[in-house]
């Protein structure tokens, strides 16, 4: 699967080193003593991250660590501290992400809130030893109708920290017809958010359907979802081309980020302008503006 990976040029992300989650454990987990556990944490993290160090993308190193608790009831409470301290020592230059739910899903959330995920994010990077790791925020996204101020607020909140953030697992519960409109209403507020450096998409296929969304039937032919997501890869994976006006102004509505700008006068390129960026800054989460004056 790497090599796949490596030779279509896609990026891959460790999901996950460690579950925290004790339903999803092996089944001779659950009889180790604490020593003996510690021991196959050890070479878990010491096994896969040195297998594939320097090679991902992103590690999510312990996986759902605020909702569940396995690991800290079998080895103490500072236990994700020191497998991100482990991990780091491992595989240093690449970014350890915690990976959580709920966290701009919906409000209400008490374990995995805004501020509990930046308390946790804090106790992992004040432990001795971690105070320099490459830390991600992983939000998984599992919505049902995204509540989009709730989402920008969150989001502002986590973005304090200084890190980066990805939408680790978006998807969308509900019938087709919502799935869609939902689906683009999260991407585009996600693609639009500053801090957000990544999205992926929770849709993996298989035959007898998917977690909860598809892009494709069983014959790989866009469902509704699906054509969303072309639609907005080709929106912002394109170029865009306009006249100015008779005054010479050109008005677009552009996501926040830097722009080059080619000008072109009857059809001869100015060569002064054509390497000029413009910055659009937006004074709220989403999209902005962009109006541009020339002067012939």
């Amino acid at each position: 699967m790497m090599a796949f990976a490596k030779q279509h040029n896609i990026a891959v992300r460790g999901h996950n080193v460690i579950w925290d989650d004790p339903k999803y454990q092996s089944g001779w987990v659950n009889s180790l003593s604490p020593n003996d556990f510690r021991t196959a944490v050890q070479a878990r993290v010491g096994s896969v991250m040195t297998r594939y160090r320097g090679r991902l993308l992103a590690w999510d190193v312990v996986n759902e660590n605020m909702h569940f608790s396995f690991v800290e009831s079998k080895l103490g409470q500072n236990a994700s501290s020191v497998i991100y301290n482990s991990a780091g020592k491992t595989d240093g230059l690449t970014t350890l992400f915690l990976n959580e739910y709920d966290t701009i899903e919906k409000s209400g959330e008490g374990a995995a809130s805004p501020a509990k995920y930046l308390q946790k994010l804090k106790e992992i990077q004040s432990f001795p030893g971690n105070a320099n790791l490459r830390m991600g925020i992983g939000l998984e996204s599992h919505f049902t109708i995204p509540n989009l101020p709730y989402m920008r607020a969150s989001l502002d909140t986590l973005a304090s920290a200084n890190v980066p953030i990805w939408l680790t697992e978006v998807d969308v519960q509900g019938n087709p017809a919502q799935q869609a409109q939902y689906l683009e209403q999260i991407l585009r507020e996600g693609y639009s958010y500053p801090k957000i450096a990544g999205i992926v998409m929770w849709s993996a296929w298989k035959p007898q359907g998917c977690y909860r969304m598809c892009l494709t039937d069983n014959n790989f032919k866009n469902l509704a979802t699906g054509d969303v997501v072309d639609k907005l890869l080709h929106e912002w994976g394109g170029s865009l081309m306009g006249m100015t006006d008779a005054n010479g102004f050109f008005e677009a509505s552009l996501s926040h980020g830097d722009y080059n700008v080619k000008i072109i006068h009857h059809g001869v390129t100015d060569i002064s302008s054509s390497t000029s960026n413009l910055k659009v800054d937006p004074t709220v989460a989403g999209r902005t503006t962009l109006i541009h004056q020339v002067t012939a």
